[in-house]
C-alpha cells in the first residue's frame, strides 16, 4: 500500500509532488536503494546520537512514546522518526523533541530528491533519508527510531550500532511482504538484531520465541525476552518491574489499555540494559504520566466532532487494523461499556487488510457498526465491509464518512442513555478524523 502526504506549507507540497512522481508508488522492501541514496548524502546515519531501534506488529509507537518520555524526563533532548503520520507529514520527524519545521522538511526532501536520480527510491526510503539528515545535523542526546515495515529489510535497518533494540507486540499483517506464518513474520522483525547490541522483546509462544531466538543468536546480539532476564506484572493499579538492576513499582501508564502497561515495560527494559544515556527511576515514573501517542484508544473529550453527540457521550479514535489490535480495543471496550449502553464503531479498513480478522473479536457483542471509506487510499468498500460485519453476526450499515455517521448516531441516541462511539480501522482514517475535530497532534 503506497504512502501518501499532503502538505498546507506550498514549498513542502512541491517536495511531495516531486516525490510523488520519482518514487515506484507502491511499498518496496530492501537497503540496496537506501544505502546508495545514503551514500550519495554522506551517509548521515553514521552522525546519529544513540539510536533506540524499535520493531513489532503491534505497540512499537507506543514503546517510542514512552521511551521518549523517559528520555526527556531525565532532562535530555531526542530525535524521534516514527510513521505513518495521521494529519501533517512533519509529525513524522521530531527534532530534538520538537516536531520538524516546514522550511526545514522542504530544504530536506529537495536535498534528497536532488540526488535520487536512477534510484527509485519509495516514499518511506525518501522520508528516512530526510530524517537521518535532520537527525546528524541538529546535537541531541538520542534518537528513537521506529521501523517502517518487518524489520530485516526495512529502510531504518541500514543503523549499524543501535545503543538497544525491542521488538513489541508480534502479529500478523503486511503477509504480502512478510508471510502469512507469524514465525517468518517474527523473524523479519528480529532482522534489526546487530553484533553485540542487546535485544529486548517482549515474551512470545515457544514457536514464535525459538525463531526470534535463532535469528538474533545468528546475528551475534544478546536476546532479553520478557521473563527472563527482566519480567513485568500489572496489578492494583500499579507496574511491578524487575531485572538483575533491581525492582521498580510504578504507576500505571495515563494511556488507556492493559496493553499499554506491557509496551511501558518494554521501554523500562530498554533503558535499564543499554549504557549510552543515563535515565533515573524518576524519569521513568514521569514517563507513565507523561507519554502520549495520538489514535491509540484516544478519548477524544472536546472539538467539532465530539460536539455533534448529546452530552454524556463519548468519542474513542483508534487506528488499529489488524486481528491483534482488534482484540486488544474489544477487550478494553467489554470492561468499559456496561451492559445495555449504546455502543457504535465507525469502521473504516485499507483494501489489503482483513475486516473478518478484525471484527471477529467484536462478535457476540451488542453493537451497530457504521462502514466508511477512507479517503484517499484503496480501501474496502463500505457495502461490502458491512456485509462482513453482518456476517459475523453484527449489526452494520453504511455511511458516506465519519460525520455522516455521528449524525446518524446523534439523531438516535437516547438522551438518557448516550452512547459510548470508536472510530477505527486505520491510521489514515484517524488521522482525518483528528484534522475534522479540530485536535491535531503536536
Amino acid at each position: 500500500m503506497a504512502d501518501h502526504a499532503v502538505s498546507t506549507d506550498p514549498e513542502v507540497q512541491r517536495q511531495l509532488d516531486r516525490l510523488d512522481k520519482l518514487s515506484p508508488g507502491r511499498d518496496v522492501l530492501g537497503l540496496e536503494r537506501i544505502t546508495t541514496l545514503l551514500d550519495r548524502l554522506g551517509n548521515p546515519q553514521h552522525d546519529l546520537p544513540p539510536v533506540f531501534h524499535v520493531a513489532g506488529t503491534n505497540g512499537k509507537g507506543s514503546t517510542c512514546a514512552f521511551l521518549r518520555a523517559a528520555i526527556e524526563a531525565a532532562g535530555h533532548s531526542v530525535h524521534v522518526y516514527t510513521s505513518p503520520h495521521l494529519v501533517r507529514f512533519n509529525e513524522r520527524i521530531r527534532v530534538a523533541s520538537q516536531l520538524i519545521e516546514d522550511a526545514v522538511l522542504a530544504s530536506l526532501l529537495a536535498e534528497v530528491l536532488d540526488v535520487a536520480d536512477g534510484i527509485e527510491p519509495s516514499f518511506f526510503e525518501v522520508t528516512t533519508a530526510a530524517a537521518f539528515l535532520a537527525f546528524a545535523r541538529t546535537p541531541a542526546d538520542a534518537c528513537i527510531i521506529e521501523v517502517g515495515l518487518g524489520g530485516r529489510l526495512d529502510a531504518t535497518n541500514v543503523i549499524e550500532k543501535p545503543a538497544v533494540c525491542g521488538i513489541a507486540q508480534l502479529g500478523i499483517d503486511h503477509q504480502a511482504f512478510l508471510g502469512d506464518r507469524i514465525e517468518d513474520i517474527a523473524a523479519e522483525k528480529a532482522g534489526i538484531a546487530k553484533p553485540g547490541v542487546t535485544v529486548v522483546t517482549q515474551h512470545y509462544p515457544a514457536p514464535v520465541a525459538n525463531r526470534i531466538g535463532e535469528v538474533i543468536r545468528g546475528s551475534l546480539g544478546h536476546w532479553l525476552p520478557k521473563g527472563s532476564e527482566w519480567d513485568s506484572v500489572s496489578y492494583q493499579n500499579r507496574i511491578h518491574y524487575k531485572d538483575n538492576i533491581g525492582k521498580l513499582d510504578l504507576p500505571l501508564p495515563r494511556l488507556p489499555g492493559s496493553h499499554q502497561a506491557m509496551n511501558a515495560a518494554l521501554a523500562i527494559a530498554m533503558l535499564r540494559h543499554q549504557d549510552a544515556i543515563p535515565v533515573p527511576t524518576s524519569a521513568l515514573r514521569a514517563a507513565m504520566g507523561w507519554a502520549e501517542w495520538p489514535a491509540r484508544l484516544q478519548h477524544l473529550t472536546n472539538g467539532a466532532l465530539v460536539d455533534r453527540l448529546p452530552a454524556g457521550s463519548e468519542l474513542w479514535l483508534d487506528g488499529g487494523h489488524n486481528p491483534a489490535a482488534a482484540r486488544v480495543i474489544a477487550d478494553f471496550f467489554r470492561g468499559r461499556v456496561p451492559a445495555g449502553r449504546p455502543f457504535h464503531v465507525i469502521l473504516g479498513m485499507l483494501e489489503n487488510k482483513d475486516p473478518m480478522g478484525f471484527l471477529k473479536p467484536f462478535s457476540g457483542r451488542t453493537a451497530t457498526f457504521h462502514a466508511v471509506p477512507v479517503p484517499g487510499h484503496p480501501h474496502h468498500q463500505p457495502a461490502a465491509l458491512a456485509a462482513a460485519a453482518r456476517s459475523a453476526g453484527l449489526g452494520a450499515m453504511t455511511a458516506s464518512d465519519p460525520v455522516d455517521a455521528l449524525s446518524w448516531i446523534a439523531r438516535h441516541a437516547d438522551r438518557a442513555n448516550p452512547p459510548v462511539v470508536l472510530i477505527a480501522g486505520s491510521l489514515y482514517l484517524a488521522g482525518t478524523v483528528l484534522a475534522a475535530n479540530g485536535t491535531l497532534p503536536s
